[in-house]
């Protein structure tokens, strides 16, 4: 959960995944739809869906408990490099590295990489320094202050040098180019997609749509999507739109709202493999994405009773 959310976030999320799921066992066996919508709202469910993977690599493979060294750890579904590294040096002391963002802008400050710490000569330099620092009685102590180092001191802009236990050994400050370091290639600028959103409610249900597994918010419930210059329902009230940006994507969506006089066969189509329509009571028990909860905001109007429309 920590990966790629901040701490402050993560917690409650924590606590009721735990509450729920408080076992190994308990989360190998759960439904996967369970489990994505315990996730609900975190984002990046790519994690959720390893996850659940892993806990049944770990309870059919492993017999429920965690191997103790990185490269046995490496052979679960969803644990790679990094996060091996992590379990395996601060949860049972091996002498194994780890290299995560913090840990790359300390060690390339401290050696005046010049390499991009994503490019394949970037990263193998990183984690030969790192396997050189992960030694001694506590190789999990050193990491976890290497990231703490890199989140407090060592941060990306205005570092406090002054302040750096390494500061007499960092390169980069003694050659003035903190502030340059590291050299991160500009990535290019999210995809504009634009879509439509059209929430339709028939009798006191609303028409959802579950993602097939292999696309983007893949295993989740939302007001179904389509491409903007397809022509759009007949009736359907605009009612806003939002913008929803992901990693490589730029979502703009306008939403519309239509009440259904009447019951249609629902087809699944494009991107989903079911498409029903879901009493207002039971929707919030469902995996929804940030996405779909702010389209059935919009879509369904102030007046609502958490997803429900006031009548």
């Amino acid at each position: 959960m920590l990966q790629q959310t901040r701490v402050e976030t993560v917690v409650p999320y924590w606590q009721r995944f735990l509450a729920e799921l408080p076992t190994v066992h308990a989360l190998a066996e759960a439904p996967l739809d369970r489990v994505l919508a315990l996730w609900s709202g975190l984002g990046y469910y790519r994690r959720a869906r390893l996850l659940h993977r892993g806990a049944r690599d770990v309870a059919e493979n492993w017999r429920g408990e965690l191997p103790r060294d990185a490269a046995s750890l490496q052979s679960i579904a969803g644990i790679g490099r990094y996060t091996a590294g992590a379990i395996a040096s601060i949860a049972f002391g091996e002498a194994a590295p780890i290299v995560d963002g913090n840990v790359a802008r300390v060690l390339s400050r401290l050696d005046a990489l010049e390499e991009d710490p994503a490019s394949p000569a970037g990263k193998r330099a990183l984690w030969k320094r790192a396997e050189e620092l992960a030694r001694g009685e506590s190789p999990g102590d050193l990491n976890q202050a290497l990231m703490e180092l890199g989140a407090t001191v060592c941060i990306p802009k205005n570092p406090t040098c002054d302040a750096c236990p390494l500061r007499a050994d960092c390169r980069a400050l003694a050659r003035g180019i903190v502030a340059d370091l590291p050299r991160v290639a500009r990535k290019a600028a999210p995809k504009r997609v634009a879509l439509r959103c059209v929430v339709v409610e028939h009798r006191g249900a609303v028409v959802l749509g579950k993602r097939r597994e292999d696309a983007l918010y893949g295993g989740l419930w939302e007001p179904p999507l389509e491409p903007r210059e397809q022509p759009g329902p007949k009736g359907a009230t605009p009612c806003g739109s939002f913008v929803q940006v992901l990693t490589h994507r730029r979502l703009e969506i306008d939403v519309f709202y239509m009440k259904a006089s009447r019951a249609r066969k629902l087809r699944p189509f494009g991107d989903y493999e079911r498409v029903e329509a879901v009493r207002f009571d039971a929707v919030p028990a469902l995996a929804l994405s940030t996405l779909a909860k702010r389209a059935l905001r919009i879509g369904l109007g102030d007046r609502q009773i958490g997803y429900r429309r006031a009548e």
